[in-house]
C-alpha cells in the first residue's frame, strides 16, 4: 500500500508515524524496485527547471525521490510524520533538507515551490483531508509549477489493514475521482499512469499504484 515514501499522519506518535517508524529502511528495501515510481520521477526531471525547489510530501528514507531530485542538482525540502524515518533520510540524502513534520500544520506560502511530490503520502489522512491537503499543496506552487502525486486508487474510507504486517488504518478514492480531486485544486493534469506492484517483502501484496502529474494554472 504504498511506495518508497512515508506516509503523514496525525503528529508524532500518531499510527502512521509508529507504523513507519517500525518498517524504516525495511521499506525502502520492500519499494526499491517500483518502476513506474522511478518513470514517474523522470517524467519529473525532464520537466523541471535548473535549480527548482521542490517539495517532498512523506519523504520517507529519501530515496528514491528526495534524492533523485538533489543528484539533479534541485533544492528539495522533504517533510515526514516519522522521526526514523526523518532521521535516515537526513544521513541517506545530506544535500537535502528534511523536516519530521505533519504536512497538516507546515506552514506554506503560496508560490513558494516549483514542485510537489506526493507519492503515497495521503493513504493515511481522511478522505476531506486528502482534498483540502492537494488544494493547499496545490496554491503553494508558482504559477505553471507541477504536482505530481500518487496513491493506491482504490475506495475506501477508514478501512483497517495490514500493511507490511504492521496495523494501518486507509482511506483512499479510486483512479477516476483521484485524477479529478487534482483537477479541482486547480492543476491541469497532463499524464496519468497505472501499475500493479508487489513489494520486496514477505508479507507484500499486489497493490495497485497510480501516478498523477499536472501543473498549476
Amino acid at each position: 500500500m504504498g511506495d518508497n515514501q512515508g506516509r503523514t499522519g496525525d503528529g508524532n506518535g500518531s499510527p502512521a508515524a509508529a507504523v513507519f517508524d517500525a518498517l524504516g529502511a525495511e521499506y525502502e528495501r520492500a519499494f526499491a524496485a517500483s518502476a513506474a515510481h522511478r518513470e514517474s520521477l523522470e517524467r519529473l526531471l525532464t520537466d523541471l527547471a535548473p535549480g527548482s525547489r521542490v517539495l517532498d510530501v512523506g519523504s520517507g528514507t529519501g530515496r528514491p525521490t528526495a534524492q533523485t531530485l538533489t543528484d539533479a542538482g534541485h533544492r528539495v525540502l522533504g517533510v515526514d510524520v516519522s522521526p526514523v524515518m526523518t532521521a535516515l533520510a537526513a544521513r541517506q540524502v545530506p544535500g537535502a533538507e528534511f523536516r519530521c513534520a505533519d504536512i497538516r500544520d507546515l506552514p506554506l506560502a503560496e508560490g513558494e515551490f516549483d514542485a510537489v511530490c506526493v507519492y503515497f503520502s495521503l493513504l493515511q489522512l481522511e478522505r476531506g483531508e486528502q482534498v483540502e491537503l492537494v488544494e493547499r499543496l496545490a496554491r503553494s506552487l508558482r504559477p505553471g509549477g507541477l504536482l505530481v502525486a500518487a496513491t493506491v486508487p482504490v475506495d475506501v474510507a477508514g478501512v483497517d489493514a495490514e500493511f507490511m504486517g504492521q496495523p494501518v488504518r486507509v482511506s483512499s478514492f479510486g483512479a477516476e475521482e483521484f485524477t479529478a480531486l487534482v483537477a479541482r485544486a486547480g492543476i491541469a493534469v497532463e499524464w496519468t499512469h497505472s501499475a500493479l506492484f508487489t513489494p520486496e517483502h514477505p508479507a507484500g501484496a499486489p497493490e495497485p499504484h497510480v501516478f498523477v502529474h499536472g501543473r498549476h494554472i
